[in-house]
C-alpha cells in the first residue's frame, strides 16, 4: 500500500507543479485569482512541490526504507497544507475553489498515514525493492 500511495503522491505533486510553471494563466483563471506579484512566489512554489513529488521515487522504490519520507511528506507537510488552506479560506477569504486542494492534501495525508500504520502486510526491506 506505501508504494501505491507514493505513486499517487508523485503523481499528484508533480502534475501541480508542472501546472504552476506552466498554465499559470490558465490556472489563475480557472480558480479566479489575479496574476501572482511578484511571480517568483509561483516559480518557488511550483519547483518545491515538484522536487517533493520526484522525491516519492524513494519510497516508491524501496517503500521500508524510506518510510521517513512518507511521513514528514506524505502526512506532516499535506496535513500542513490541508490545515493551511482551510485557515487562509476561513481568516483571509480565500477563493472557495481553494478547498479542492485542502480536500486533497487531506486525503493523501489520511492516505499516507493509513498505509504508514499498516503494518500486517509490511514487505521485508529485501522483497520491497524495486530496480528504477
Amino acid at each position: 500500500m506505501l508504494r501505491a500511495v507514493a505513486a499517487a503522491s508523485l503523481v499528484y505533486d508533480v502534475s501541480i507543479g508542472v501546472a504552476l510553471l506552466f498554465f499559470r494563466g490558465l490556472l489563475e483563471t480557472w480558480f479566479g485569482l489575479p496574476p501572482a506579484v511578484p511571480p517568483i512566489h509561483v516559480d518557488l512554489n511550483a519547483i518545491f512541490v515538484t522536487s517533493v513529488g520526484v522525491g516519492y521515487l524513494l519510497p516508491l522504490r524501496d517503500p521500508v526504507r524510506y518510510r521517513a519520507y512518507m511521513w514528514i511528506f506524505g502526512v506532516g507537510l499535506k496535513t500542513a497544507g490541508m490545515i493551511a488552506f482551510l485557515a487562509d479560506y476561513i481568516t483571509r477569504g480565500s477563493p472557495a475553489s481553494f478547498l479542492l486542494f485542502a480536500v486533497s492534501d487531506g486525503a493523501f495525508a489520511a492516505l499516507s498515514l493509513a498505509a504508514l500504520l499498516n503494518r500486517s502486510k509490511a514487505p521485508s526491506p529485501e522483497s520491497s525493492k524495486v530496480p528504477l
